[in-house]
């Protein structure tokens, strides 16, 4: 059976793809792009406080609450750049609708 780890490690060749993929499209929205790359800046912040956890506190990271809560920060900030770069294209596509309907 394949481990989490190795499990986790092997997703991020696909997320690497895909962020390739969406940086050579015009279409994606930069605030949106720019929120993709923050997960790669949690992945980068979640490695090492999982380490440290173990390490330090011997437990999983999960189970030391103000370390993961710290990492899982990255993770909401970069959730909420793509929410909102993906809601001003949805706005400015909207208004472009509407300008073509009046004109």
């Amino acid at each position: 059976m394949i481990s989490k780890d190795t499990l986790f490690a092997l997703s991020l060749f696909p997320y690497l793809g895909f962020i390739w993929f969406l940086t050579r499209s015009d279409q994606v929205p930069r605030l949106a792009l720019i929120g993709f790359y923050g997960t790669l800046v949690f992945v980068g912040v979640t490695i090492p406080a999982g380490i440290y956890a173990k390490q330090v506190y011997a437990e999983a990271l999960a189970n030391i609450d103000w370390l993961h809560g710290s990492a899982e920060v990255f993770l909401t900030l970069s959730n909420i750049l793509v929410v909102l770069g993906f809601r001003e294209a949805v706005l400015k596509n909207k208004e472009r609708i509407r300008n073509k309907e009046e004109g």
